[in-house]
């Protein structure tokens, strides 16, 4: 075996599965010799609880295998890892099974016994076609492209192996995830990992721009074509031409708008509002919304056509909260980046306060979190920042993510403590400052749980 293929193999991953020990063995130490780094499961089972942690580049399976045999196992892998490539290995493989499975999206599919220039020849293939990373753009070891990304969560790194894979077409992405999860940042890292890199990347809240001021703002206008258009201007979609334009809150776009930028994005060119003339552009859309645009065709409030048009592949992104390992990573990270003009005395955090950061749900996902810790470098006073001033940024970013009865019931419970407090624990009194008869503020003392004995001194 020659040491160019050695050197291209060096250090990756693949996963062997096959419930023949001896062969096993035997295909394993076959593709060590080549350089490849592998990971052998007994079973189709094992493998799918191999997956989540491994992180293979390659699985190879047998076919038939016990309860769950390859093909099952293929159509989990594609449910869940849709970019990772499957070479499919069998003694009893014929032509009939090997189409089904190419057509399914099986990688590869040969029979044993195989010939094993024949096997790296496939994972050759297979590792061309799924990783195009460029090694002369490494930071740190990570590639330039995902250095703004932070995490080293399984389900994050599943999806940056799809927006690479999806960086290398010119197709429509489609971004789904809560707000505050990072989708424009998922959007920059398509744009800087494809081709486009060199070239305009612009983002668009489509959210936070007036409906009649949409139209001028994508497509541009004509100097005189309404009130206030003292001069032409460019669109944001001539100004990204070769580039990429990033559509955020796409659900929030207008019924009127909708069509008019379905036409664009069919006919590949634009029309300024006032020009008699159309301008062609050449720009790769990528969309998002924290809104479930699914629905929204279900409901014909949002153009099933432009949905398809835009929607050729979807990434999900994660809530914060389905990613703890990231946690602390993103918290130290940005407690040691934060953007605040007052140099943070902390440096750290104790167990608990991290602790604490990895408990809570985030419902603001990294945004939220972004901000609790800017809260917290404003405030801290020691290296190591301590539980009470998680516990106090937690509770000042919580109160405007409450509802409004959860809010008036926090309130009405922190009234009562205040007012037992300046009342010394006395019903009478206390209630006289609230304006409430004794029989009225028992019952508010009861509904919250608050007995005027343990306000008392002592």
């Amino acid at each position: 075996m020659s040491q160019i293929i050695k050197n291209n193999f060096q250090g990756q991953k693949i996963l062997l599965v096959d419930d023949d020990p001896s062969l096993l063995k035997l295909i394993a130490l076959r593709l060590r010799s080549a350089g490849l780094e592998i990971e052998i499961a007994h079973s189709a089972e094992q493998a799918v609880g191999l997956l989540p942690s491994y992180l293979p580049l390659l699985v190879i399976t047998d076919l038939r295998m016990g309860e769950m045999d390859g093909m099952a196992l293929f159509s989990h892998i594609q449910q869940q890892y849709p970019a990772l490539p499957v070479i499919i290995l069998t003694a009893h493989g014929t032509i009939k099974e090997a189409v089904a499975a190419t057509h399914q999206g099986v990688f590869g599919f040969l029979t044993k016994p195989f010939d094993s220039k024949e096997l790296l020849e496939l994972i050759t293939k297979a590792f061309a076609l799924n990783a195009r990373v460029d090694h002369e753009s490494q930071m740190d070891g990570k590639a330039l492209w995902r250095a703004n990304i932070i995490t080293r969560s399984v389900m994050m790194e599943n999806l940056l192996r799809e927006v690479e894979r999806v960086a290398q077409t010119n197709i429509s992405a489609y971004i789904q995830g809560e707000s505050g999860t990072g989708k424009e940042l998922i959007a920059q890292a398509i744009h800087r990992a494809g081709p486009r890199r060199d070239k305009e990347f612009i983002a668009v809240n489509c959210s936070a721009i007036p409906e009649d001021l949409l139209e001028s703002e994508l497509f541009g206008h004509q100097k005189g074509s309404f009130s206030g258009a003292s001069a032409a201007r460019k669109g944001l979609f001539e100004i990204a031409d070769g580039g990429t334009l990033f559509l955020d809150e796409i659900g929030d776009m207008s019924a009127a708008f909708q069509v008019k930028l379905l036409r664009a994005l069919q006919e590949g060119e634009i029309r300024p509002v006032g020009a008699n003339k159309t301008i062609a552009v050449d720009v790769r859309v990528i969309s998002a919304s924290h809104r479930d645009l699914q629905e929204m065709t279900n409901s014909n409030l949002f153009r099933l056509d432009l949905y398809y048009r835009l929607n050729v592949v979807t990434l999900m992104l994660p809530r914060l909260a389905e990613r703890l390992e990231d946690i602390p990573l993103l918290a130290t990270y940005f407690l040691t980046h934060n953007d605040t003009q007052v140099e943070a005395l902390a440096k750290g955090f104790s167990n608990e306060a991290m602790e604490l950061l990895v408990a809570y749900d985030w419902p603001g996902n990294v945004r939220q979190l972004k901000n609790v810790i800017e809260h917290i470098c404003t405030f801290a006073t020691t290296p190591l920042v301590p539980v009470n001033l998680v516990e106090k940024a937690l509770r000042e970013k919580q109160k405007l993510s409450l509802s409004f009865n959860d809010a008036k019931k926090n309130f009405e419970r922190e009234y009562l403590v205040k007012l037992l407090q300046l009342a010394n624990g006395s019903v009478t009194e206390a209630a006289r400052l609230a304006q409430r008869n004794r029989t009225e503020f028992y019952r508010l003392l009861e509904r919250h749980k608050l007995k005027a004995a343990q306000f008392k001194n002592k």
